[in-house]
């Protein structure tokens, strides 16, 4: 029987590419969802998002049940899971922007506005760049990935960073933990490489 995907439909995410992408990379039943039970039914999760942390946390915690789901799903009964861009961020303890608001906790950290004193490094990060890997990290392989994010995500404890790309110094882009990955990059306009990552993903047995 062919694996179920979850991908969480909570109004702030680029949903359609992001289910095309999955398809394209070979996933079978694609699941956009709202809903808890599906979500707690689900072989793999996808946590797609754009825009501001708070907005995204605020959504995403309005939907009844959702956060207990996952908390399930993924926590205790180790689903593999992927966060995309915003996606990815809520994964971390808090994000700091238009004031501070809570997140998952799931990887230490925060998320903060990305500075650079370099005025030819444009904010926000805008297009294709390098993702360089640290060690063998599941799914992240080196490659060019397209990144679209004014915030990146400052994590507490390095062995949690999986890749990371330069844009007026290094930013993480990726982070993961047990059947936990995130990737700031978006893999559904990252073409090539992009597909391959959700490949990836759908074959991963952490």
């Amino acid at each position: 029987m062919a694996e179920t995907i979850a991908l969480i439909d909570y109004g702030a995410g680029n949903l359609h590419s992001v289910h095309n992408a999955l398809k394209a990379a070979g996933a079978g039943h694609v699941d956009v969802t709202d809903d808890p039970d599906v979500v707690a039914k689900a072989d793999r999760i996808v946590l797609p998002g754009v825009g501001a942390f708070g907005a995204c946390m605020d959504a995403f915690s309005a939907i009844d049940g959702m956060i207990d789901a996952l908390e399930t799903s993924v926590r205790k009964d180790a689903v593999p899971f992927l966060g995309i861009c915003v996606g990815m961020q809520l994964l971390a303890d808090k994000g700091v922007e238009h004031g501070t608001t809570e997140g998952l906790g799931w990887i230490g950290g925060e998320v903060r506005a990305i500075e650079s004193d370099d005025p030819t490094i444009k904010i926000p990060h805008m297009g294709w760049n390098n993702v360089q890997v640290k060690g063998s990290p599941p799914i992240v392989e080196q490659g060019e990935a397209y990144f679209l994010h004014g915030y990146q995500f400052e994590a507490a404890d390095e062995a949690d960073i999986l890749a990371r790309t330069d844009h007026g110094g290094p930013i993480v882009a990726a982070v993961g933990k047990d059947n936990i990955v995130g990737v700031q990059f978006h893999p559904e306009k990252s073409q090539a490489y992009g597909i391959a990552t959700l490949a990836r993903f759908l074959e991963w047995s952490p």
